[in-house]
């Protein structure tokens, strides 16, 4: 496991499933790896053993998923080997109906329409279940968007882990299913009414709300433990969207070049380009033959509304630029400057949040 926070949050998670019919969303489980090895089945193997109602899905349709999902009574959706139905762009497209069904099932009341029987009337599937998904690499941005992610790793030379067997290991997850379900069967009225102060907003605090309430029904260290996983947790994954994310990382790099001149009111495209290659960090001068070229900046920068224009300059010179109110929006909305922290510095002895390096 890669921290203290992720143990938190994929208990809190596993409880959670015992309540599905309390909640608005049904939070995702993505646990990923960057390679075979991290113990990604065996975690899921866990999960499997102390969720509420199962349902493993390996290589399913979307049509057998939705026909098995009842509505008063979700089930927790359990895949395997998740990468394997998105990794290719066949495999992506073959898969696209079960991508919009995990996407869609995040959130209560968003059913499927097909049309069945002799008469061809059109009948709605519920799609809302909570899921869990193992693979290697990131799954799609849109499922990673709704999940809880744990990002596992490979044990290093002299850590060890406890074997799992199945014949001795399993009844003993199965008791904790029960008392689980036993404890949490009756705070249904409870939970349904419950809004807990959350420390993130959005997306976010829709994923993670159903693990905060859980916490705060436990009581004890829990609600601190929880509020403190979901936050290390979402930034961390922030900043994964930060460094990977190609538009996002754009609009950072743009926004350090207008800083290393002192932020002037405009600067030419070609000063521009010219600050991003450099970056040898950044993906663009790898971009194409030249690095990022006029045409490039302008297709990313597109969907954002932001275009070049002739700019008139202080020297009197006019040329193709961007004036620096044009991302002061965009800037805010999608890549904000980190606030100071108002919290006390993490000691070199308290355990790191987030993934491990």
């Amino acid at each position: 496991m890669p921290s203290e926070e992720a143990v938190t949050a994929v208990a809190l998670w596993i409880a959670a499933t015992h309540l599905q019919r309390a909640w608005q969303h049904a939070p995702r489980l993505a646990i990923v790896a960057p390679e075979k090895r991290c113990g990604k089945s065996r975690l899921l193997d866990v999960v499997t053993e102390t969720v509420h109602n199962r349902l493993i899905t390996v290589n399913a349709t979307a049509a057998a998923i939705f026909r098995s999902i009842d509505g008063d009574d979700p089930p927790t959706l359990l895949v395997d080997e998740a990468d394997a139905m998105f990794s290719t762009t066949k495999a992506a497209e073959k898969n696209e109906e079960v991508r919009g069904l995990i996407n869609a099932g995040h959130q209560r009341g968003r059913p499927t329409l097909r049309v069945s029987g002799p008469e061809h009337q059109v009948q709605e599937f519920p799609t809302f279940a909570m899921a869990a998904l193992a693979g290697i690499g990131d799954l799609p941005d849109t499922i990673m968007d709704r999940a809880v992610v744990i990002r596992m790793r490979r044990r290093a030379a002299g850590e060890k882990v406890a074997s799992f067997r199945t014949g001795r290991d399993t009844p003993a997850l199965n008791a904790i299913r029960d008392r689980l379900h036993a404890w949490l069967q009756p705070l249904y009225a409870q939970a349904m009414e419950m809004e807990p102060p959350m420390p993130v907003e959005d997306r976010a605090a829709d994923t993670w709300e159903p693990l905060v309430t859980i916490a705060d029904l436990a009581g004890g260290d829990w609600p601190v433990l929880a509020r403190a996983a979901c936050r290390a947790m979402t930034d961390y994954e922030a900043g994964q969207d930060e460094e990977g994310g190609l538009r996002t990382r754009l609009l950072v790099g743009i926004r350090r070049a207008f800083a290393t001149v002192d932020d002037p009111a405009v600067l030419s495209t070609k000063f521009l380009l010219e600050a991003l290659n450099a970056d040898k960090e950044a993906p663009w001068a790898e971009y194409g033959a030249n690095g990022l070229t006029p045409r490039g900046l302008q297709l990313l920068l597109k969907p954002y509304g932001i275009s070049s224009a002739n700019r008139r300059f202080p020297d009197g010179t006019q040329a193709k630029g961007f004036a620096r109110n044009q991302f002061l929006d965009t800037w805010a909305r999608y890549c904000p400057e980190p606030k100071p922290s108002a919290e006390p510095a993490q000691s070199a002895d308290e355990p790191q949040s987030g993934a491990a390096a």
